[in-house]
Order: structure tokens, then sequence, then C-alpha cells
């Protein structure tokens, strides 16, 4: 098999589509504020804040079924048609927030209705990634895959800016009246439009050649999920789970939560805060690009658990730095910008390389599978629960170091371990159709 010549239209086809998918998952976050005002109780507010979070977070616990389902799908099925459906289902997931009625109309089948959709969008967006990474990686050369892959890693950060650059120019046209009585809905009700140039612009793109390959030959696994998880790959999904706890926990401390800090503990209003975290996202991003490109040079492993080491050792400092940069009236919005500038490179230095490292790691027969569910167990499950446990330890304590616990002490533990456990995948061809897992 040959690297196709147009790749690099295949690259930026799936980041588009990862881009609005992602949009779709976190302006529920970023709007966690708004929400919870108008689907909670509201005797006690931060109780009603927390209920919003939490809900938030179960998006995320939801992924791995969905990584379990449309895995199957992906192996069996294909690639493209695959993440065609979770595009699909997210983004009427979405839109569909933007028409519920509010607690103040039906009370709390409101939160009922909220919930319900926000599990279709953590079920269809367990079944992206793995598809979005998968077809990239299908598609480029063995010794620039960190580099091509670092291009589609930088769409779910570029999801969070274009989020924050909705909401804020909704809200400055709205007006921040208008905008909590009914504005709060166009964000997304955007979404409709979004995913349907993400579906016509995916529309264009073919299978990718290994899956044909696979499919040519009669080579198709018959039951992704035995093959996956009751064979001797449970082994390989078990040390991808380890390295991807570690990546999710620093992927949401180092941009999430650094957006719900300059809200709730700064007390930073959201405007601000929005355009301090979207101009420090900005200027990060090709952090992403730049690791996975590294990464083609000196490996996979050194980048991704030189980010964990870094996040465990320096989040207390710098968040503590975040805070006295960023007192009321008197916010030093450069400062705060460059640290989690900081922040958001550490995220560059353990998701730019990832994608490249679980493609290699998994043979194609059974990689839609592999790939999507490890990575949103470590995502879902260990990076997920970041926004819930830090704002509840902080709410609950009042202490920074105290929230900060669960952010520190997991990437340092799957540090140590990955050390022992994860391999090194850079030298690895996934251009056959089934690789030896010797070469591992």
């Amino acid at each position: 098999m040959q690297v196709q010549s147009d790749f690099r239209r295949v690259i930026i086809a799936a980041s588009v589509g990862n881009i609005i998918e992602w949009y779709d998952f976190y302006i529920f976050g970023s709007l966690a504020a708004v929400l919870s005002v108008k689907f909670f109780e509201q005797s006690h507010p931060v109780a009603a804040l927390l209920s919003t979070i939490a809900l938030f977070t179960a998006g995320f616990l939801i992924r791995p079924l969905g990584a379990f389902l449309f895995g199957w799908m992906g192996d069996r099925v294909g690639r493209k048609y695959t993440f065609l459906i979770t595009l699909s289902g997210m983004g009427l997931g979405t839109g569909a927030i933007g028409l519920i009625p509010t607690y103040q109309s039906i009370g709390l089948t409101a939160a009922f209705v909220l919930f319900g959709l926000r599990m279709i969008q953590g079920l269809c967006l367990g079944g992206e990634y793995g598809g979005a990474i998968t077809y990239v990686a299908e598609h480029v050369p063995d010794d620039r895959r960190g580099y091509y892959t670092g291009w589609l890693q930088t769409s779910p950060t570029l999801g969070i800016v274009v989020s924050l650059a909705v909401i804020v120019l909704t809200r400055t046209y709205a007006g921040n009246q208008a905008f909590d009585e009914w504005a709060w809905r166009v964000p997304f009700l955007l979404s409709f439009l979004l995913v349907a140039i993400a579906i016509y612009i995916r529309l264009q793109l073919q299978e990718t050649p290994i899956f044909q390959e696979i499919r040519s030959r009669g080579q198709m696994t018959r039951n992704p999920w035995k093959e996956a998880f009751l064979s001797s790959n449970i082994k390989y999904i078990g040390i991808a789970i380890v390295v991807l706890i570690g990546q999710g926990v620093v992927w949401y401390s180092g941009q999430f939560w650094a957006l719900y800090f300059l809200q709730q503990v700064s007390k930073v209003d959201p405007l601000t805060s929005a355009y301090i975290v979207g101009a420090a996202l900005l200027i990060a991003t090709p952090s992403l690009i730049f690791f996975g490109w590294l990464s083609d040079l000196i490996g996979r492993k050194p980048v991704i658990l030189g980010g964990m080491l870094l996040a465990a050792i320096t989040y207390y400092p710098l968040y503590l730095w975040l805070g006295t940069v960023t007192q009321p009236g008197h916010i030093n919005y450069p400062a705060a910008t460059f640290i989690i500038f900081i922040l958001v490179c550490y995220v560059g230095m353990v998701y730019g390389p990832v994608g490249a490292f679980l493609a290699e790691f998994f043979p194609a027969r059974i990689r839609y599978t592999s790939v999507s569910v490890p990575y949103h167990i470590g995502n879902g499950w260990g990076g997920g629960l970041v926004p819930f446990i830090t704002s509840a330890a902080f709410a609950a304590t009042g202490s920074v170091g105290y929230a900060l616990i669960y952010p520190i002490v997991v990437p340092a533990v799957c540090f140590v371990l990955a050390v022992f456990l994860m391999p090194e995948t850079r030298n690895i061809s996934i251009w056959q159709p089934i690789e030896p897992r010797a070469a591992m």
C-alpha cells in the first residue's frame, strides 16, 4: 500500500468536523453557569452549579460506552460512515439543547431532558475521536505521523476556542441581560448549521486505504469486541488506559479548569475569563503540532511523559500565580494569558503525540475499537472528572491546594507506571493489514 497524494485534504476535512464536534460538546461546559440557572432549582446556587457540572461530567462518563458501540461499527462497517453517524448525532443533540423549555416553564422535566441530550452528546463523542484519529493515521506517512496527527489533535482545543468565541460574540451583540434571558440558546442552535457543513465536507471523503485493503483481502475482524478485549490485546488496552488517564487529566486541568478557576476562584466575569482563556488557547494551539512533530524525531514516550511530569510538579505554583494576577479589579492580562499558555503547552506535550501513539499501538483490524475505548476511559473518566472534583473540592474547602490534589496526583502516578509499561511506537509501520505484536 502507498500513501495517497491527497492526504492533506483528508486531514483538513477530518479536523474541521472534529472541531465542530468538540465545539458541540464543550459549549455545554462553557455555559455551565448559565445552564445551572435555567435548568435547576435556585434555592442553593452552588448546588445548582455543581449539578450542572455533574451533568457536564456525566457526558464524559458515558463516552466509553459510545467508544465501545461505535468502535465495533468502525471496525466492521468502516471508518468514514461511522464518524458521519457520530457527527450527526452530536449535532442534533447539541442543537436540541437550544430548544428545551427551562425549569421555570416545565419544572424538573427540563433537567431530565437536558440530561438525556447530554448522554447523546457523550455517546456520539465516544465514537468520534477513534474514528477521526484512525482515519487520519491511516492516510499519512509513518515517519511524519506525529506531525500530521498533531494537526488533528488541535481540534479539541480549537473547539473550545470556537465555543468561547461564539459565546463572546453572542453576549457582546445581544447584551448581558438578553443573553441571560434567551440569547444563551444561540450557540446551541448554531450547531445545526455547523454540523450540516461538516457532514457535507466529510461526505466528500473516501474510506481509508488501509481499511479498504483489509476488506479486499477478507481480513476484517468478525468480532472486534472479542478480539480487542478477550485476547492478549487486553494487556495493550490496559497500558493505553494508564497513558490516557494521565494525558486526560493534564488536558482538562490545563484548559478547562483554568476557565473554571478564573470564574469560580478568582471571580473574573465570564466575558473577561473567556477573552483570557481564548487568547491563551489560540497562542498555545501550535504546541500540539510542534510536540507531535518532536515525537517523530525523539519518540512518543519521552514527550508524553515529560508533559505529565512537568504538570505534576508545577500545577500548584502556576495556579497560585494565576490567582495573584487575577484579583478582582486588578487583572494582569498578559501574565494571566502567559500562565494559561504554559498550562496548554503541557497539553501539547501529552496530547500532540498521543494520536500517533494509539494508532501505532494497535493492529488495523481492531484499531477503531482499540483506540476509542482507552481514549475515552482516560479522557472521559480520568480527565472528565477534573471539573467536578476540582470545583467540588474548592467549594468544600476554599483551598486551591485541595482542589489540585487530583490534577497533581493522577499524572504523577500515571507517569511512574508508564515509565515501566509504555513502549515506544515511533518506528512501527501501520501500512500493513495486520501488524505483528512481536514488533511492540
